[in-house]
């Protein structure tokens, strides 16, 4: 590490550890989210989802499941990406509930904004699997937040555990997933975006930090390649050399580009390395390095992958707790995950 990357590496450290004891002051004494990787046997979390939930009424539940998606994932490993994203459309909508996994006219799996999410089967496939073993008892909404965790793990990334008992939610709108940021936005409506959900500047530059996999179509990109802004010229704010590849690539919007132009296949930090260089693939990734309330933490993320790696682990923990349901009248363990329960 260049001692010139020490000052921003040292911002970043005060900034988790003053967003850490920022939250212990807007806590009460019964929440055990820290820093720290919580074990099986901490006290339930003050929003009634425990470590340990299903360790007596299904304890092979976190077996299946890791098997399941080291299976598929080594099929295709895109799926890891993919994971990953419909966990984050999930929970961007009503919160971490399965929402987005109901298959009805109307819903959010349905809205034009859904349409290229995938992994469903991997979901149907695990869920199945657990009903075998623990009928009416595992969630579909638990087993996505999971599933995007060990997706992540399999990829290359950081594992983080999982606090259980989220509960299926009973209505998906499809015009609510609107709200889902789609790579378009300014930074402005990114942070409230996240503030909305609980979350800080630091968690959206760290979660943007997924875009080290997966990929996007050039559909969703060909506007800052030929016409940016009404110019017929593509946006300046692109590598040139990389503006060549990408308009070679993408001649056909129906063609898919890789998010992180480097390792495309490894979960790791260069992707923050890469909006250095001016290759941010999607506007939003790009104008993280260049706004001023986000560009420190970039720049310091550059120079720690193992910073990044466990910052990452603790926003994701706390983006999978987002607007939970728990209580006993609210929503209900699902036996189809595509479907509400007919009993």
């Amino acid at each position: 590490m260049s001692n010139s990357s020490l000052p921003l590496l040292l911002l970043l450290l005060l900034y988790i550890i003053s967003a850490s004891a920022q939250h212990y002051e807007n806590s009460d004494d019964n929440n055990v989210f820290t820093l720290q990787v919580p074990t099986l046997d901490e006290a339930i979390l003050d929003n009634l989802l425990s470590f340990g939930y299903y360790r007596k009424n299904c304890p092979q539940f976190e077996s299946i499941l890791h098997n399941k998606v080291k299976e598929w994932i080594q099929k295709d490993y895109t799926l890891a990406a993919s994971l990953l994203r419909l966990h984050f459309h999930d929970c961007s909508v009503r919160g971490c509930d399965g929402s987005i996994l109901l298959n009805h006219d109307g819903s959010e799996r349905t809205a034009q904004v859904s349409k290229s999410l995938r992994g469903f089967e991997v979901v149907d496939d695990i869920k199945a699997e657990v009903e075998k073993q623990c009928p009416k008892t595992v969630s579909c909404a638990d087993i996505l937040t999971a599933a995007a965790r060990d997706a992540t793990v399999e990829i290359g990334g950081p594992y983080w555990a999982i606090p259980y008992g989220r509960k299926d939610g009973k209505v998906s709108i499809a015009k609510e997933a609107e709200m889902v940021p789609m790579g378009h936005e300014n930074v402005t409506t990114l942070i409230e975006f996240f503030q909305s959900m609980g979350l800080t500047v630091l968690d959206l530059v760290v979660l943007s930090g997924a875009h080290t996999i997966g990929r996007t179509s050039c559909g969703s990109i060909q506007y800052r390649l030929y016409n940016y802004h009404g110019t017929g010229k593509p946006d300046p704010t692109i590598d040139p050399k990389y503006v060549n590849f990408l308009q070679r690539k993408c001649r056909w919007a129906s063609e898919y580009v890789d998010l992180d132009a480097t390792t495309p296949k490894t979960f790791d930090h260069i992707y923050y390395i890469n909006l250095k260089k001016k290759m941010g693939l999607l506007s939003t990734d790009q104008l993280l390095y260049s706004d001023p309330r986000t560009s420190p933490l970039v720049s310091a993320l550059t120079a720690s992958p193992f910073v990044f790696e466990h910052q990452f682990a603790v926003s994701m923990g706390k983006f999978g707790i987002v607007d939970v349901l728990t209580g006993q009248d609210e929503g209900e363990i699902r036996t189809n995950c595509n479907f509400v329960n007919d009993y």
